[in-house]
């Protein structure tokens, strides 16, 4: 069902940024450990970071996967309207 205003109300494929997050989470875990032992310290920070930021990701990706159908609804389910905030 389309209502126009499928930009505000896009909904994210969770599952599919989960395995990606997965995937970006082992090649930086790879990366920092091939970096230490190759003598490499500013790649492994980076890594390190990339890390850092992957698992945050995962983490929030994870939280609204476990909040149900408003962050991951069915096909069946039509797309809600954001909430309207008065005063603006």
């Amino acid at each position: 069902m389309r209502t126009g205003n499928e930009p505000r109300t896009a909904r994210s494929a969770l599952r599919a940024r989960f395995w990606l997050s997965v995937w970006g989470m082992f090649w930086a875990i790879f990366g920092t450990a091939v970096f230490i032992l190759t003598g490499h310290p500013g790649w492994a920070a980076a890594c390190a970071v990339l890390w850092l930021v992957v698992t945050v990701d995962m983490t929030m990706i994870l939280h609204h996967i476990h909040q149900g159908p408003h962050y991951q609804p069915g096909p069946d389910i039509p797309p809600y309207e954001p909430p309207r905030h008065h005063g603006r």
